[in-house]
């Protein structure tokens, strides 16, 4: 009789680090600023959905948040407390989008801007352009690329920064009610929210179209965590991961497909990243995904912004994605990792939490018993 394997003996196999993983992010992320050539130099890729490339096009945002919620979800495993698990996601993440903000606003901003530098850094909108950093998204600043086929946009990119936040608040709220520990319970709560979007979506065509995607994408996230959960009982299967795979591509092929794609598009994720190939020192010498995911937006505008003769797909693609791997190379070696190393520091904090959470425990256990409430 041949075992089969599953998710789990996969991890073990892997010592919990595949490399799968780690490649997809760099994948994943190279891939989008390929895709966003077109609309930086061109101002419409409506053509390019409207082709055969739409399947695989539309599979890359569900597959980042599919792998975000299937890591996400071993990282609170290992974390005692939200503390340390929440304080690593701003370490990880914070630093790296605010240098960015700060770039695009003091540096790239007053080179490429029509208005002069005085109007610029009084103008209301770059004040604004700061509330990036904590989700609240503007896409403006001003004076800049206000000509480019796609106009005033600085970094189109930030629009999933609200998505991940809310991914983050909702795994929060699932550790905090229990359902990290009840499995059952949290599948029952998937589904129903599931059907519930998908029910709105249908009874509500009109107005679902823009929060529907939104909303989907939090849901491979949520996906992604119950893949980990149920990681005991999911087959690892070349097989199902064609099945899978053909399952993704037919529904991202339809006109809202993506509501009903989460299951599969979380499987060919999570396959894909279970497997292990040797690692590149050069693909994979630090986590350069987040940098080039920050970085490329504001890069292709910028290529497209120089002038008409280099608004030209693969010209954005030759200058852009070179001088976005750079700025991802040195984001990581700068800020990004020395952020990291603050890790025992975060633990340190978490143990004093846990110290004085046990200790205002035994007080009010205390006092409960002198006024005879506990015996």
């Amino acid at each position: 009789m041949i075992e089969k394997t599953t998710l789990r003996d996969r991890l073990e196999v892997t010592k919990g680090r595949p490399s799968g993983f780690d490649y997809m992010r760099v994948a994943l992320a190279v891939l989008i600023i390929v895709i966003h050539s077109i609309f930086s130099s061109y101002g419409n890729d409506d053509e390019i959905w409207g082709s055969a490339w739409r399947a695989p096009i539309a599979l890359l945002l569900p597959m980042f948040f599919s792998l975000s919620g299937f890591l996400v979800a071993g990282s609170l495993e290992r974390c005692e407390t939200l503390v340390s698990f929440l304080g690593l996601r701003v370490l990880r993440l914070g630093p790296a989008l605010a240098a960015e903000v700060f770039l695009s606003a003091l540096v790239l901003g007053p080179l490429v801007t029509e208005l002069p530098l005085r109007e610029y850094f009084s103008n209301p909108e770059l004040f604004s352009y700061f509330w990036n950093m904590v989700g609240d998204i503007h896409f403006s600043l001003p004076g800049v690329f206000l000509h480019n086929p796609s106009p005033s946009i600085v970094n189109g990119q930030l629009w999933t920064v609200p998505i991940e936040l809310k991914c983050y608040v909702a795994i929060s709220i699932v550790s905090i009610v229990g359902l990290v520990r009840r499995r059952a319970l949290f599948l029952f709560a998937i589904v129903a929210l599931h059907l519930f979007l998908i029910w709105y979506s249908i009874r509500h065509p009109g107005n679902a179209i823009g929060s529907l995607s939104d909303r989907i994408l939090v849901i491979n996230f949520l996906v992604g965590i119950l893949f980990f959960q149920y990681r005991d009982r999911i087959r690892w299967s070349a097989g199902l991961f064609v099945i899978a795979l053909a399952a993704s591509l037919y529904l991202m092929a339809l006109s809202f497909g993506d509501r009903f794609s989460t299951v599969p598009v979380t499987y060919v994720t999570v396959y894909l990243g279970l497997m292990n190939p040797r690692r590149s020192r050069l693909l994979l010498g630090g986590d350069y995904s987040y940098g080039l995911y920050l970085y490329g937006s504001p890069l292709q505008q910028t290529v497209a912004w120089i002038g008409p003769s280099l608004q030209h797909w693969y010209w954005n693609i030759l200058i852009s994605l070179p001088s976005a791997a750079l700025l991802a190379f040195a984001s990581w070696r700068l800020l990004e990792k020395p952020t990291l190393g603050l890790r025992p520091a975060l633990r340190r904090i978490e143990q004093r939490y846990l110290a004085t959470r046990e200790t205002l425990s035994q007080r009010v256990i205390l006092l409960l018993r002198r006024r005879g409430a506990v015996s």
